[in-house]
Order: C-alpha cells, then sequence, then structure tokens
C-alpha cells in the first residue's frame, strides 16, 4: 500500500507539470494586453524556476515517503494534492475565462496550503525544508502577482 502512495504522490506531480502548461498561455493579445505588476519578474525566470520546483517536489515527495511515517505521509501527500487543485484551477481561471478575482484566490489558496507542506518538509530534514523554501516562496510571489494583475485590470 506504500508503494502505491508513492506512486500517486509522484502523479500528483506529473499532473501538476503537465496541468500546469496546459491552459497557459502568455502569448495571446489578451494576456500581453494586461497591464503587469512592477514586480514581476523578467519572463525568463518563469523557465528557469518551474523546472527546479517540481525536480524540488519530486525529491520531496521521494524523501517524505521514505521518512515520515504512514500518517504523515498521508497528511503530506493530501496537502500537496490541495495546493497543485488550486494552482491548477488558477491557471485555468486566469488563461481561460480571464476571471481574475477567482484565480487570485484560488493561488492565494495555493500558498496557504503550501505553508505546512514547507513546515513538514523541514520536519523531512533541514536540507528538504530549505530545498522546497525556493517554491513556497515562488507560490506567495505568483499569488502576490495575481493580486496584482487584478487589481491593475479590474474593469
Amino acid at each position: 500500500m506504500r508503494n502505491i502512495s508513492l506512486f500517486l504522490g509522484f502523479t500528483v506531480l506529473a499532473v501538476y507539470a503537465i496541468g500546469s502548461g496546459f491552459w497557459v498561455n502568455t502569448g495571446d493579445s489578451w494576456y500581453r494586453s494586461l497591464n503587469a505588476p512592477s514586480w514581476q519578474p523578467p519572463d525568463f525566470v518563469f523557465g528557469l524556476i518551474w523546472p527546479y520546483n517540481f525536480f524540488v517536489i519530486g525529491v520531496c515527495i521521494y524523501t517524505n515517503w521514505q521518512k515520515f511515517s504512514t500518517r504523515n505521509w498521508s497528511f503530506w501527500l493530501i496537502l500537496l494534492t490541495i495546493s497543485v487543485i488550486f494552482a491548477l484551477l488558477w491557471s485555468y481561471q486566469f488563461y481561460r475565462p480571464h476571471n481574475l478575482i477567482f484565480a487570485a484566490i484560488a493561488l492565494s489558496l495555493a500558498a496557504i496550503f503550501t505553508t505546512p507542506l514547507t513546515i513538514l518538509n523541514f520536519s523531512a530534514s533541514l536540507n528538504t525544508g530549505l530545498a522546497f523554501l525556493p517554491y513556497q516562496i515562488w507560490v506567495l510571489l505568483a499569488s502576490s502577482l495575481s493580486w496584482g494583475y487584478y487589481f491593475l485590470n479590474r474593469n
């Protein structure tokens, strides 16, 4: 049963990695017409941080699966799944119906659910926690950007 849960962890990661780019379209005219927050990083940063984030999440999945009790591992995996659902909901809401308020709320919820993941990663090991910290910071930054897009572009 425990091996199945490891498979589920990597399935959540695969859905996140594939799904996160499914709805995103930064080249369309709607996105390019938006007023961007002044603190938005340059485009190349997104191309650097996401492979790192997905790699680190994979490392955390395996490390936590090994180190945590079944109960803690299950809790961590549930939190990750909820956070991923909200992150994917953000990309859909932002890029498809262009619902900036729902997108900002979804990403804020993803950031909230990522916070206990960070704490649990530190409880697994200092290195795991430190490696995961940039992802936590990125989700918080992305959430603030999403709110920035909402406030700068409400009609």
